[in-house]
């Protein structure tokens, strides 16, 4: 795939300062950059690595100001959000790179089950009976589809990724790898024997537009009606989200993190990484917690940012550590007065 300067400016809105006719086929780190490729600079840190560069072509902001002479050969593409913009870029290459169509064998498709256009099914491939999947859907090798379930218009499911039955997958999401989604929530119930006695879990799963989920992460159906993830989430690799469980717009959560049953999570909330999250409790709009965070209780104000485990709000974690960290130091302190005292 080769692209003129030019063409690139046009996909991304950019204005072109240098050669427009310069040829690039490939992306490259501005550290690591080399001909025929493009690069891009947002972060200003990475600022020193633009007047050495070996790129062809950079994507920059358009406020950006050079405090040294560039590179002659370096043609410049003008942006207002250059990292926004190579984003876009990528996804536009990531979807040439793979986009297939066609139905490979040997894979099973189950008569009543419905197939738009365009599909891609890859071999070793399980769609059951009345599954219904949308125009211009990938699946690739190794996946399964229960029945019923439902997946719209442009999803991509990677290789090994199992949805179970009666599930729901909105337009433009994408499951990495060895996702699965819609396997039973935990839900035992304790006899008088004090053995446990499994509850049937009859709910499903409905994933709106637009979600990606990271490979190896796992959504339970609900035990009565739907475990919901809203539009615009992007859950990472290793997540456990449990049964009942719901998740507002374009809230991101990092990996290993689990989220117990019946939680509801707001929008525009972000997750870091190993966080645990208690049942049945509400985290509110714009929420943000710190990696390795423990929330047991409803977060009700919106826009905190919270940390530790019992997770408090940030100001009070901070001046918190201030006091544990030298908890040491406070012991030592007080054993040399003891032992000053009963001298």
């Amino acid at each position: 795939m080769k692209f003129k300067a030019s063409e690139i400016a046009e996909l991304v809105c950019g204005e072109v300062e240098g050669n427009n006719d310069v040829i690039i086929h490939d992306f490259s780190k501005i550290e690591q950059g080399r001909e025929g490729t493009l690069t891009f600079l947002a972060n200003p840190k990475y600022e020193e690595f633009i007047y050495n560069t070996k790129a062809s072509v950079a994507l920059v902001n358009k406020d950006f100001t050079p405090s040294q002479p560039l590179p002659i050969a370096l043609t410049l593409i003008r942006v207002e959000n250059a990292y926004e913009k190579l984003a876009h870029l990528l996804s536009l290459y990531n979807e040439f790179k793979s986009e297939k169509k066609g139905i490979e064998n040997p894979s099973f498709i189950d008569p009543s089950a419905t197939i738009g256009k365009d599909v891609y099914i890859g071999a070793f491939s399980y769609l059951g009976p009345n599954v219904k999947i949308g125009d211009g859907v990938q699946i690739h090798p190794g996946s399964y589809v229960g029945a019923n379930s439902i997946i719209d218009n442009n999803v991509i499911l990677f290789p090994g990724v199992k949805i179970y039955h009666n599930i729901q997958i909105g337009k433009y999401c994408v499951l990495h790898a060895g996702a699965v989604v819609g396997s039973d929530g935990f839900g035992f119930a304790p006899n008088s024997s004090n053995e446990y006695k499994k509850i049937p879990q009859v709910g499903n799963v409905i994933i709106k537009d637009y979600v990606e989920i990271g490979a190896n992460t796992t959504i339970d159906r609900a035990t009565i009606g739907s475990t919901v993830i809203e539009k615009g989430v992007k859950l990472d690799n290793l997540v456990q989200i449990a049964h009942n469980v719901e998740i507002g717009e374009n809230t991101v959560i990092a990996a290993q993190t689990g989220i117990a049953g019946s939680t509801k999570i707001g929008r525009d909330v972000m997750i870091g990484g190993q966080v645990g999250i208690n049942g049945h409790i509400t985290i509110t709009d714009g929420t943000k917690i710190a990696a390795q965070s423990g929330v047991a209780k409803s977060i009700n104000q919106p826009n905190k940012i919270i940390q530790g485990s019992p997770a408090l709000d940030i100001g009070n974690f901070t001046r918190s550590y201030v006091l544990f960290k030298n908890l040491p130091k406070l012991k030592q302190q007080v054993e040399n007065l003891e032992r000053k005292i009963n001298s």
